[in-house]
This record gives structure tokens, C-alpha cells and sequence, in this order.
């Protein structure tokens, strides 16, 4: 039932028989000087330009460079290769201030639903393979025969926070360790609120108060065993719109309080036993098994669509972040949907601001859309 070959080759259409593709627009900037009546052109004049006046009188053009600081505050995005795999490999785009700027594009028809909720749950450093057919993950593949899931799904980088920063903001913006940021970079959250809607993140022992440590103390918070809050794990206090405001940051908390209608976007991070960065497939498939039907037994789950993802595989990859599993669940998807389709964690980004009509944000922009039959 479960045998990886049984599952669509790679390549075949989606269920849906297509991918909608939305405008995939580069965003240039450029420097305009002009000056009027007929002057005199000079070498000089030219030579501070930069750039070749097209007769006297004529308008200038430049572009600005690129800032060679990686630290910056300009956007630092990985650019997906021909093949649709992803790369680590980052390359800063150019601004021109040293504020950062949404790298949005205006968001084209994509004919998926206006979900009423959308749920992210985040696990930890397993493959593909360790998940789907796995006799240690019984109910994620009960999952995805009642649902659906992306078969051909691939992290961004290793190690862990970088995937979760590109899943919420369109890029690696910088980041290519497990460490404290404070990005001024917009993401999903911002736009979120700014959409109208709400956000609320469920991170299991979270110590509250914009709490900035690395880890918390070992705790049982809701469901599954007793394991560690790690920050790293939780992108939305890695935005300085966010941890820098504690009205905002007390849309973090713990587990235990999960409610599934308490806000339109709720993303729900496990403590390091329960996402199964620390222990094994088993463990984290028990904790889904107590925690999920919150969710979906849930008045709340109608109209709604959640995903459970990883955020990498583990390690191994000298490009990317690995091939990764990702259940797709909504109420009336066909048993056993798949979306056949490369995708990143920018697809996932995709999917969510098209579904709520919001700007793309980076290289969600040039990502897969996940469509399937919601």
C-alpha cells in the first residue's frame, strides 16, 4: 500500500491534469538622470553617468551595485537552477537604500480556494523516504491515503533555520547557520496582518515574553513527550517586526493553549522530541497521531487546508536541503492526491499568498503553485 514505486512517477501531470502558472515579473532598478535643453556633451559629464548619452540633451541610465555584505539588510535570495532543484547558493539583489524592500510581484489568478483557516506544522530532519512507506510512520501515511501530499518536494539549504526563514519570507536572507537573527525582511506574517487577516504560532515550550534564548527548558506542553523549545525553529521571532513588539510577539505561545479557530494562519512547531529532530520517526509520528485530529475533527478544518512538512532532510546534500515529505490535507481533496510537481518550501509560500491573494514574496514568485483538487 505504501511501496514508494506505487507513487506517480516524477514528471506526470498533477491530479488536476496542469499547474497554474502565475506572471513571473523581474523587478530592475534603475537610476534616472536627465537634464533638459540642448548641452554640451562632455566626456566628463558621461564618465559620471555612467553610462552612454544617446545625443546632447539626451537621458542617462544606470544601475546600482549589488551590496557586497551578506550581513546587510538588502534581501539575500537563492535562485532555483534550470532543473527546478534548489541551491544554497545565495546572491543579494540589488537596492537602493540600505532599507530593505518587499521583492514582490502582483499576484495573477490562480483559481485555488480562499481557505477559512491555513495550518503548517513543521517536523525535523528526516527524508522522503523515511516517511512515506515507512512501517515507523503509520498514521502520516493513513495522512496521506485520506488526503494527499507533494511528492517531489525539496528543502532550500542545511542545516534547519534557513528553510524556515525561505517557508516565510521568499528567501534565505542571509541566513546559512542555526543562530539568533533580527531580519528587517517582509514576510508572511506582515503581510498576513496586512491582508486583514490573523496569525498565531503554537511553538511547544515556548517560555513566552519574546523569549530570545536558543532553547527552553524541558517541558511537557500539550501532547506527546517532554522536549525542548528550540528557537531556531520558530521563524517568527527571527523578524525584528516581531520580536521587537511584544503585541505581536504574544501571538507566540505555548502548545497547550492550541485552538483551531483562533486565528485565519496558525503554524505549529513541535518541541525537538516531538518534530523528531532528536528522536525517532516513531516518536514523531505518535505525537501527530494525538495532535492532528485537533485539527481536522475540528468545525474549524472545514474549508481549510494544512500542510505537514520537514524542514530538510538531514544532511548528505551537497546542493539544497534534500528531498522531503509534505502531506497536503483538505476536507474534500480526493483520497490519495498528488501534486507531482518540483516544489520547495517557496511553493508552499506560493500557494498560501495566491490562495489569500497576497504579493509573492521573492522567490516565491518563480516557485511552483501547488494546486490539487481542495
Amino acid at each position: 500500500m505504501f511501496a514508494d514505486d506505487s507513487l506517480p512517477e516524477p514528471g506526470r501531470p498533477a491530479i488536476d491534469g496542469f499547474r497554474r502558472k502565475g506572471q513571473n515579473r523581474g523587478m530592475f532598478m534603475r537610476l534616472m538622470f536627465t537634464r533638459p535643453g540642448p548641452v554640451l556633451c562632455t566626456a566628463a559629464r558621461a564618465l559620471a553617468l555612467s553610462a552612454i548619452v544617446a545625443g546632447c540633451g539626451g537621458n542617462a541610465t544606470g544601475s546600482p551595485s549589488a551590496p557586497s555584505n551578506p550581513n546587510s539588510s538588502a534581501t539575500v535570495e537563492i535562485a532555483a537552477p534550470a532543473t527546478g532543484l534548489p541551491t544554497d547558493l545565495p546572491s543579494a539583489t540589488p537596492a537602493a537604500t540600505a532599507s530593505p524592500t518587499p521583492t514582490a510581484s502582483p499576484t495573477p489568478g490562480s483559481g485555488l480556494p480562499d481557505f477559512r483557516h491555513i495550518y503548517v506544522i513543521i517536523m525535523e530532519n528526516k527524508d522522503y523516504r523515511s516517511i512515506v512507506g515507512s512501517k515507523a510512520a503509520p498514521y502520516l501515511n493513513s495522512m496521506i491515503a485520506r488526503y494527499g501530499m507533494a511528492t517531489q518536494m525539496y528543502a532550500e539549504a542545511h542545516p534547519s533555520e534557513p528553510n524556515y526563514i525561505a517557508l516565510t519570507s521568499g528567501g534565505l536572507q542571509g541566513t546559512h547557520s542555526d543562530g539568533s537573527y533580527r531580519l528587517n525582511v517582509p514576510n508572511l506574517f506582515d503581510q498576513i496582518e496586512a491582508s486583514g487577516r490573523s496569525w498565531h504560532v503554537y511553538a511547544q515550550g515556548y517560555p513566552g515574553s519574546c523569549f530570545g534564548g536558543s532553547l527552553g527548558s524541558k517541558v511537557v506542553d500539550g501532547p506527546g513527550a517532554a522536549g525542548q523549545y528550540a528557537r531556531k525553529h520558530n521563524p517568527a521571532i527571527s523578524y525584528a517586526s516581531i520580536s521587537g513588539n511584544p503585541a505581536r510577539c504574544a501571538n507566540i505561545t505555548k502548545l497547550a493553549g492550541f485552538d483551531p479557530a483562533a486565528a485565519d494562519f496558525e503554524m505549529i512547531i513541535p518541541n525537538q522530541i516531538n518534530d523528531m529532530h532528536s528522536s525517532s520517526t516513531r516518536a514523531g509520528d505518535d505525537f501527530l497521531r494525538a495532535f492532528v485530529p485537533k485539527i481536522t475533527a475540528s468545525p474549524a478544518f472545514a474549508d481549510s487546508l494544512l500542510f505537514i512538512t520537514w524542514d530538510e532532510r538531514g544532511g548528505g546534500d551537497p546542493v539544497g536541503g534534500g528531498h522531503i515529505a509534505t502531506v497536503i490535507a483538505s476536507p474534500g481533496m480526493t483520497p490519495g492526491s498528488r501534486f507531482t510537481g518540483t516544489a520547495t518550501h517557496y511553493s508552499m509560500l506560493r500557494t498560501i499568498e495566491l490562495a489569500w491573494e497576497m504579493p509573492l514574496l521573492g522567490e516565491a514568485a518563480k516557485a511552483s503553485t501547488i494546486t490539487l483538487h481542495y
